[in-house]
């Protein structure tokens, strides 16, 4: 090995382990002084996120859209300028000091991810953009090695487009077909009939974690289970429970586990595949380019191992960083206690708009996260966020990027409220209030 490469290694190993002891000591400290507050205190946390405090149209804005994009607490968007103002670098190929120091920080950010979700190795942690890249990676990488004609393709009836299109271009291109685990009137899976749906020509299962359109918590570790007993993998997207209760990738035997960092306190642009290391090194690569070689020549080129194997070019050098802030900000708090928290605003904003006439829920499963969708008699989703958006209070509107499930319900779109730990009952009323104008207006 040449002397500097190995000096530059060496360097970056002992800078990364000094900075995990340091924000480990950091955050344990913070940890046992949060954990030892009696209740969760919703205003301490807001006071870390700076956009919760402007105004929207006049009014103190009332974000309820975390579904589609959660906001970032000033420690990440502290580190993350940080990072553009004093190590902006480009990384892993550099022996100069910025460069060594910003390859320090962003691996840094995935031995954060490797404890954060208990993967077995950090190398099983590929840096994407977001959930929507790492489907594509795996749908793309696994489907032109491992699926072919006559093959099948589990998909559930509630998945998002980005776990459904990839899936249909691969099984197009290789002669496979897709099969849909179907869902009950609660938009619960019926799980009797997915494992009617596995068989010998099973050759993976797709399924969300956490429903972004009904809020469904999917029984994921059961139905992993399941399909193992085949020999069938499971890709889990797991966009929507990330960022709301802890997991545990080995805990659950996750062959692939996907989330974006967006939508757990982290910029956009930020996200990771896991997957376990016997698949990631069955696969071949994605894209192909500067950063994922070994050697090559006009006659040959060989692969990097993984990590690096699926990480072509440039990365998203910020945001990876800014994602391993925002997991240290997360194991600053107690999470548990945020998800019990905000279930408890989900059940109360289900008893608030139950309680309103001519709104129907859509998603009543036993067990639910974070997401309320709703329809109001005779008026458009998009109207109620237009009449919502006046009274400051941001919500989704429109298919969420789940038409099967707007077909499914026979509905055209939905209307979208979705929880983080930083909001609040008091706007959990304001929704309501406002929800009761957007009636008055079109009687």
């Amino acid at each position: 090995m040449n002397f500097n490469v190995r000096m530059l290694k060496n360097g970056i190993k002992r800078m990364a382990t000094e900075l995990d002891v340091l924000s480990g000591i950091c955050g344990k400290e913070k940890m046992k002084a949060v954990k030892g507050m009696t209740s969760w205190n919703v205003e301490t946390i807001r006071a870390d996120f700076p956009v919760l405090s402007r105004e929207v149209n006049g009014k103190p804005l009332v974000y309820l859209d975390n579904a589609a994009s959660s906001q970032v607490p000033r420690t990440v968007i502290d580190r993350t300028s940080k990072y553009l103002a004093e190590e902006h670098s480009n990384i892993h190929r550099g022996v100069h000091y910025l460069s060594q120091h910003a390859t320090t920080a962003y691996e840094a950010a995935r031995e954060k991810v490797k404890r954060f979700i208990n993967a077995k190795e950090a190398k099983e942690c590929i840096f994407v953009r977001g959930t929507t890249e790492g489907i594509n990676l795996v749908a793309s990488s696994y489907g032109r090695k491992f699926i072919g004609e006559g093959d099948e393709i589990l998909v559930s009836a509630m998945e998002h487009h980005s776990n459904i299109v990839p899936w249909q271009a691969i099984a197009e291109e290789r002669g496979a077909k897709i099969r849909v685990i179907p869902m009950n009137e609660r938009g619960e899976l019926i799980l009797d009939e997915y494992d009617k749906l596995l068989n010998a020509r099973t050759k993976i299962v797709a399924v969300a974690h956490v429903s972004n359109s009904l809020g469904t918590i999917n029984p994921i570790k059961e139905m992993i289970e399941t399909a193992h007993k085949f020999g069938v993998p499971v890709l889990v997207d797991a966009a929507q429970s990330v960022p709301h209760f802890p997991v545990d990738v080995q805990d659950l035997d996750a062959d692939f586990f996907v989330f974006s960092g967006h939508k757990m306190y982290a910029p956009t642009a930020s996200g990771i595949l896991y997957g376990k290391r016997e698949w990631l090194d069955a696969m071949p690569p994605y894209q192909t380019g500067g950063g994922m070689i070994r050697t090559v020549s006009f006659e040959k080129t060989t692969y990097a191992p993984v990590p690096e194997k699926f990480e072509a070019g440039t990365p998203a050098i910020a945001a990876g960083i800014g994602l391993g802030a925002a997991i240290d900000y997360l194991n600053t708090i107690d999470f548990e206690a945020a998800a019990s928290y905000e279930h408890s605003l989900l059940e109360y904003a289900a008893a608030r708009l139950s309680d309103i006439p001519k709104v129907k829920i859509i998603g009543t499963a036993e067990k639910k996260a974070s997401v309320l969708s709703f329809t109001i008699e005779d008026i458009h989703p998009h109207d109620i966020g237009t009449i919502l958006d006046q009274d400051g209070i941001a919500v989704r509107a429109g298919h969420h990027c789940a038409q099967p499930v707007m077909q499914f319900f026979e509905v055209p779109a939905t209307a979208r409220a979705s929880f983080a730990f930083y909001n609040t009952k008091e706007e959990v009323d304001k929704l309501a209030d406002s929800i009761q104008k957007v009636i008055e207006v079109f009687e």
